[in-house]
């Protein structure tokens, strides 16, 4: 007797059970809601907890319902379980469709996913996401300005406020090096997990992360940047036409420079540790 295969992936669960015709209905013809997006590794979480928290709060400001942290620990670990996965990316969605009283949790699982190496890119657009406290699904306009973006040739787009106010990247956020201290942009956006872990890293290492305006026109006061999110941490080559170190072309200075900062960024990442689920 020989077990079945695993289902092939992405793998869709609503409410701990495969996914249906009827229950992909939900997010097709009724996508608002909430999600929050996680790495996987050994049926391990960094930043679980703030993960699970995330759920709960957007649950209670959009729907005024609770999402209990255990009840979705166990929908992940079901649907792992039965997409035969220990290593995975999962997407945990919140939705209330009309006149239901109760939330409907979507799990999807996909193959694990990392931080792609070397430098990145990044467009400047005009665009600020309204509600970006609540991460969600089907964003139009980040979808619209990354596309737009890797047309012209970027890896990103940054998304920026009037007066070319820099607050988040499409998929990421953002974080600058001055030569002393980590800064991240004082602006409306999402806390990612990645951000919130690497600032308690940091303070734990006795190296303080600040929060400060940044606008286009600012950058070159600026000696490096890095894009962060649950997929990991990647440095900037340049943003529009501004070079950091790290780039290319940069100095071989610069470039040791930010490796140092980088591998502290990485270090105090890896310092979170990885939650079972």
């Amino acid at each position: 007797m020989t077990s079945a295969p695993p289902p092939p992936l992405p793998y869709v669960e609503m409410d701990g059970h495969p996914a249906t015709e009827d229950d992909l209905r939900v997010p097709a013809l009724f996508g608002f809601g909430h999600f929050t997006a996680l790495q996987v590794r050994d049926r391990r979480v960094r930043g679980l907890g703030l993960h699970l928290e995330r759920l709960e709060g957007a649950n209670q400001e959009l729907f005024q319902l609770p999402l209990d942290g255990g009840q979705v620990r166990e929908l992940i670990r079901g649907a792992l379980d039965r997409a035969g996965l220990r290593d995975a990316s999962v997407r945990v969605h919140g939705f209330l469709p009309p006149g239901e009283s109760r939330t409907r949790v979507m799990v999807t699982v996909r193959e694990p996913a990392s931080m792609a190496p070397g430098g990145r890119s990044l467009m400047s657009v005009p665009y600020a996401r309204a509600v970006p406290h609540i991460k969600r699904p089907g964003e139009f306009g980040q979808t619209y300005y990354g596309m737009l973006a890797a047309r012209a040739g970027f890896d990103e787009a940054l998304l920026t406020a009037p007066g070319g106010v820099v607050t988040e990247g499409a998929v990421t956020n953002i974080g600058f090096w001055d030569g002393s201290s980590v800064v991240w942009p004082d602006a409306p956006a999402l806390v990612g997990i990645t951000m919130a872990l690497l600032e308690r890293g940091l303070a734990a290492a006795g190296e303080p992360s600040v929060r400060r305006a940044v606008t286009l026109d600012g950058l070159g006061a600026y000696r490096g940047a890095f894009i962060c999110n649950s997929q990991g941490i990647a440095p900037v080559r340049r943003i529009d036409a501004v070079e950091f170190a790290g780039g290319d072309e940069a100095a071989l200075e610069g470039m040791k420079e930010m490796e140092g900062v980088m591998g502290r960024l990485e270090a105090a990442y890896g310092s979170a540790p990885a939650e079972p689920l």
